[in-house]
């Protein structure tokens, strides 16, 4: 009986030269057996490095194997993503794919004898774009196909270099239905750009319905010979051309809805070269900006029927004076004096599947950060699971976003590991939101950053959230910056004996910069730091059910403007001080409470230097747990004092922080 390991999948479809890898790798092992009877070990090929990225939701590289990618993943597309002749891409309706904005290194591209399989639905559609989705940021979608096209068998494309072509012009390259693209059109050179959708030699076999293009800088769709069709086109601000056509492509569209409300773009229609008589039946058109709706270019043209343009100062343009005959719509010769102004057959309430740029509210997000990603502050962004930035990555997230994370407890955070980088650029008018929707302590697990600084639990300790890996040797280490940041209903339950905190800066490094930040109804720590050297200044923190600050293992940093407030009855401390004193400042502190509890709680050999202190409400302003020494804890210049009233110093204003409770 053959032995198989069970951790390594068994990769049924591979190239000759893999198989003979095996055969060689196997005759090395002749003495291998199983259990000490004769029957050999199989050794089997493990999987690809793009198998095992895709797992873990990054795109990029060749794909040679079929492959099917899961809903519930948010996928980093970070270079070029190849589907390699005989190989299926299948990609299940609501997937959201979101390209790194890396301009022409960053597409994905159906090579010929290949195929992609877009399953989106109404209800569901398929998201590709790049976090931002502005025109420009990525390469789009390419398919080549076996079709036959003006350029000959074996052509090369202008994009990737590309071989399409053929004689089989009722060529399978798959099916696409009900798909958004955003943000497409990266520059080639002086003459060439990515489109939204570029289709090489696409055969009649291909199915492409319920596909929407929107804000690119070169075309939505470009056909490049081929036979294929396409059904029911949404193609909104492309900056040169919504449909463009050459080398003699005559497949058909049916219903399409363009809108131009950027000035500067080329045409609705380009047609050129060889005149295929390519259809088009039931076409809307609206321009809020004039520009020029149907050119046709050398001896190009079609077959049009219901079409409707409006607001084009120019209808009919025959670029290179072809012939007026070629083009025929509605029946009759196309005509530059008419203006085309009829009544819409397809409207933009067709196409209620759409998320335009105009209509566009909610994206989700999870799944991992390896490159840049720049969050859109227009989009409410659903946090449904985790969102982690991997090392070499950075999560931008500009003024005024918000996040709205669901109430899955543990399983909903956001965390940023050794070696990435979060930028979030709050402003006093425009905060940062990341919050559940009720606001309620414990619905989800908070913001998590882990370090390369000094911690006492030594150099790639594992934190007790997430099992990251944290600590080093690098105390100016930088983990990016964080301004204007308001948290609410954080600190979901771990264990019984552990929380997620608000934040928590695992041996982050004073490089990192952190201002201006609210941490409100936690059910844990407002902010922990474990170890690190990392400061704050301006943080507002109101009815954290445990610590509003925690340290231990050495932390050493700053906190400059602290303003602390507890209404709830039943929390733990202001200040939770443990372990290994790194002798953290704190420089002008206020903690009022209504409720009273503990002050300033100080465990083991922890302590700090306090200046400008005022404690109000609390029925103990000094707990030195552990009996450490009261000399540990410097507050105004003198040792801590357990009788001390310490309403000397003066409050910290937050009257002018409007930013701190902003909500959802």
């Amino acid at each position: 009986m053959y032995k198989i390991n069970n951790h390594i999948k068994l990769k049924m479809k591979k190239s000759i030269l893999k198989i003979l890898n095996v055969v060689a790798f196997s005759l090395v092992t002749l003495t291998l057996t199983n259990c000490g009877s004769e029957d050999p070990i199989i050794i089997v090929d493990p999987m690809s490095d793009v198998i095992t990225r895709l797992n873990s939701g990054m795109m990029e590289g060749n794909l040679d194997e079929s492959y099917t990618l899961n809903s519930s993943t948010i996928y980093s597309l970070t270079s070029s993503f190849i589907i390699e002749s005989g190989v299926t891409l299948t990609i299940p309706a609501g997937t959201n794919i979101q390209a790194v904005n890396g301009g022409t290194s960053v597409y994905i591209a159906v090579l010929k004898g290949g195929k992609i399989d877009i399953q989106g639905t109404e209800s569901s559609p398929v998201y590709m774009s790049s976090a931002s989705g502005n025109s420009g940021d990525w390469g789009g979608l390419t398919i080549c196909g076996d079709a036959t096209t003006t350029a000959g068998i074996d052509a090369e494309a202008e994009v990737g270099g590309f071989i399409y072509g053929g004689t089989n012009d009722a060529d399978d390259s798959g099916s696409i239905n009900y798909l958004i693209i955003k943000g497409t059109g990266a520059q080639i050179n002086a003459d060439s750009q990515y489109n939204g959708v570029s289709l090489y030699a696409v055969g009649s076999g291909t199915s492409i319905s319920n596909v929407a293009v929107i804000d690119g800088s070169d075309d939505g769709i470009e056909f490049f010979g081929g036979t294929v069709s396409a059904t029911n086109l949404f193609l909104e601000n492309n900056e040169d051309d919504s449909i463009d056509w050459t080398e003699g492509w005559n497949g058909t569209v049916n219903n399409a809805y363009i809108s131009h409300t950027i000035a500067g773009f080329s045409t609705v229609f380009e047609g050129d070269k060889d005149n295929g008589n390519p259809k088009f039946n039931n076409i809307t058109a609206i321009s809020t900006v004039g520009g020029t709706g149907l050119q046709f270019k050398k001896e190009s043209g079609a077959t049009i029927t219901g079409l409707s343009l409006t607001g084009y100062d120019v209808s009919i343009d025959m670029k290179d004076d072809g012939a007026l005959t070629n083009v025929l719509i509605d029946g009759a010769v196309a005509d530059p004096s008419l203006s085309y102004t009829n009544t819409a057959i397809v409207t933009a309430a067709d196409f209620t599947w759409v998320n335009s740029s105009v209509s566009i509210t909610t994206l989700p997000l999870q799944g991992t950060i390896a490159g840049k990603v720049t969050l859109d502050p227009s989009i409410l962004y659903v946090l449904s699971s985790s969102y982690i930035v991997q090392a070499g990555g950075e999560l931008v997230i500009p003024a005024g976003t918000k996040i709205q994370a669901e109430s899955g407890g543990t399983d909903v955070y956001i965390a940023v590991l050794k070696g990435g980088k979060i930028d979030v650029q709050g402003t006093v008018d425009n905060p940062v939101v990341i919050s559940s929707s009720s606001a309620l302590g414990g619905d989800w697990g908070g913001l998590t950053i882990c370090g390369d600084a000094t911690t006492s639990a030594g150099v790639d300790a594992e934190a007790e959230v997430g099992g990251f890996i944290y600590g080093g040797a690098n105390d100016t280490d930088n983990s990016g910056s964080i301004k204007y940041l308001v948290i609410k209903g954080t600190g979901a339950q771990i264990n019984a004996d552990s929380q997620y905190n608000g934040i928590s800066l695992y041996a982050v490094g004073s490089g990192t910069i952190i201002e201006n930040v609210s941490v409100i109804n936690g059910s844990d720590d407002g902010v922990e730091f474990f170890g690190g050297t990392v400061s704050i200044s301006n943080i507002y923190l109101e009815n954290n059910e445990d610590d509003a600050v925690d340290w231990t293992e050495g932390w050493n940093g700053t906190v400059t403007n602290t303003y602390i407030s507890h209404t709830v009855a039943g929390f733990s401390t202001a200040f939770e001080g443990d372990k290994d004193n790194g002798n953290p400042q704190f420089v002008n502190l206020t903690a009022i409470s209504t409720v009273g509890g503990t002050g300033l709680q100080f465990k083991k050999t922890s302590g700090a230097t306090i200046t400008n202190i005022w404690l109000e409400g609390y029925d103990d302003n000094i707990d030195m747990k552990d009996g450490g020494a009261l000399s540990n804890v410097q507050i105004d210049g003198a040792d801590a004092s357990t009788t001390a009233d310490y309403k000397t110093g003066t409050k910290v204003d937050v009257s002018g922080w409007t930013w701190k409770s902003a909500g959802l």
